[in-house]
């Protein structure tokens, strides 16, 4: 089928067809049997037929993939194309710098925000900040001078973005039974890259045969109608109280909704209760530290549109097939728990290296001003061009590693649903502190190997100081009766002395 002659918004349709036949053979391949395997029996005292596959907390975790493919895996989309799809990257890291400075404050305290107004009404209010944001780049695709707007629409999102992602957490990790926490993870991470996916399929089919360094608006368009069909989903979700785990048991989730204060002074306790999480701060505030250099730095400096979108679309790929195997080598229950977390530190600490080693190479070869944005870009029928795509896909396996590593090692330290949500919110909150400090930094025009080279030296400082923390605080199986020690208001109801080590 000829798409040169079809309208550029339906362009993607072939595309999109494409991606729906690969996604059935792949459902019968290996990779599709994890699907089935993960089928939650026994369903003990809840009624067979629709509803009961409905009630299961792997539907509810795949829901919660479609939320967050909608909103922030287009994100992701949008700004792994570099510069949000732009040609000069000030504005878009302005956006980001705003973005994560809010993103921090609001993270914070939306841990306390997910246990008053719950996970579901709390996932629904953080999706919208998405579609906003998605919005101020059509805008000022239309108007160049909207650079204001996209920039308070980065702090919209940066509201938002902290209330939807402590829900995500609280719900992911709460959902799955102690031996399916990796596995629950790894396919949330799947379905959430997938927004990755169908937003790099879009661009670089609406942008094929562009030589331009930025995408049209079609683009635009098509991200802002999937994303607010994400805003709906949450609306489908079951309240998390009524949902039993595949071992029969239920969701621990208190009884009483206590004030604002009590939720402020329960937050400060969770901490200091278990405060070993505080030894995990370094790799928080790595965790997305890195995508700066990896998206504006090294994919919008060095490509034109179309390779950039084509570079998007092998991240993302690249970020959802490591991500199934990751959560299923944390998840081996042949292999004790405390063991598979150093193969996870293990792993990570080797892909650092390896990648950071590699992109040293590159990364001497071009500066801020030798490549300015207006200058003619590398296409991806260069010659030089294989390398540069694979270390972009090790980038991406490095990504999707730290990040699952990251949630799975706060997973082992409970079970409770709002101590999960404390430690979940302090999680986002440190990562867009440190997001918003290295994103103002690309909009100053900070030098690349400057931050290259600080990208490397928190990644490794953060495994340095997660891995005592790994050897104190990992067990091989988490204490349900005192998975309530980091929430004293459920340690009051269970009649639990706080004394107690969870």
């Amino acid at each position: 089928m000829n798409v040169e002659h079809l309208p550029s918004s339906l362009q993607t349709i072939p595309y999109l067809l494409f991606l729906s036949s690969s996604a059935l053979r792949i459902s019968k391949s290996p990779y599709g049997k994890m699907w089935r395997d993960l089928k939650d029996v026994p369903l003990h005292s809840r009624s067979g037929g629709l509803k009961t596959i409905y009630y299961r907390p792997l539907t509810q975790v795949i829901l919660l993939g479609l939320v967050c493919f909608m909103g922030p895996g287009l994100f992701n989309a949008l700004t792994g194309l570099g510069a949000a799809g732009q040609v000069d990257s000030a504005t878009s890291a302005n956006a980001n710098a705003t973005l994560y400075a809010t993103f921090t404050i609001s993270a914070f305290f939306s841990g306390p925000i997910c246990n008053l107004l719950g996970p579901k009404v709390t996932l629904f209010l953080g999706s919208i900040g998405y579609t906003i944001y998605i919005a101020a780049f059509l805008i000022i695709k239309l108007h160049p001078n909207a650079d204001s707007f996209v920039i308070a629409s980065g702090a919209i999102l940066g509201i938002c973005a902290g209330l939807l992602w402590t829900a995500q957490g609280t719900l992911m990790l709460a959902y799955p039974t102690e031996g399916q926490k990796g596995r629950f993870i790894g396919i949330f991470w799947v379905i959430y890259n997938m927004g990755g996916i169908v937003g790099a399929a879009v661009s670089f089919a609406t942008n094929f045969n562009s030589e331009a360094n930025s995408v049209g608006k079609g683009t635009y368009v098509t991200f802002l109608i999937l994303s607010f069909t994400g805003v709906l989903i949450p609306l489908l979700m079951i309240d998390p109280r009524k949902i039993t785990r595949s071992d029969g048991t239920r969701l621990t989730i208190p009884q009483t909704r206590p004030d604002w204060k009590t939720e402020i002074k329960n937050l400060a306790l969770t901490i200091k209760n278990d405060p070993l999480i505080l030894m995990l701060l370094p790799m928080f505030w790595a965790s997305n530290w890195f995508y700066t250099w990896q998206f504006n730095d090294f994919n919008g400096a060095l490509f034109n549109i179309r390779t950039r979108s084509l570079n998007n679309l092998i991240y993302w790929l690249s970020q959802i097939v490591w991500s199934y195997f990751i959560g299923w080598l944390l998840d081996r229950d042949t292999v004790r728990r405390r063991a598979r977390a150093f193969i996870g530190w293990g792993i990570l600490f080797a892909m650092l290296w390896a990648t950071y080693i590699w992109g040293y190479f590159y990364q001497r070869e071009y500066t801020r001003e030798s490549i300015p944005p207006e200058a003619s870009k590398m296409d991806l029928n260069d010659g030089s061009y294989v390398g540069r795509a694979l270390l972009y896909a090790l980038c991406a396996i490095l990504g999707a590693t730290w990040q699952i590593t990251v949630y799975w090692i706060i997973g082992t330290m409970s079970n409770d649903l709002n101590k999960l949500a404390c430690f979940t919110g302090l999680y986002k909150s440190i990562q867009s502190a440190g997001a918003a400090v290295v994103w103002r930094a690309d909009a100053i025009k900070v030098p690349y190997q400057n931050i290259f080279l600080s990208t490397w030296i928190l990644s490794v400082v953060g495994l340095a100081f997660a891995l005592p923390m790994i050897n104190w605080r990992v067990v091989d199986q988490t204490d349900e009766n005192t998975a309530s020690k980091g929430n004293p208001r459920t340690a009051n109801l269970s009649k639990v002395d706080s004394t107690l080590r969870d």
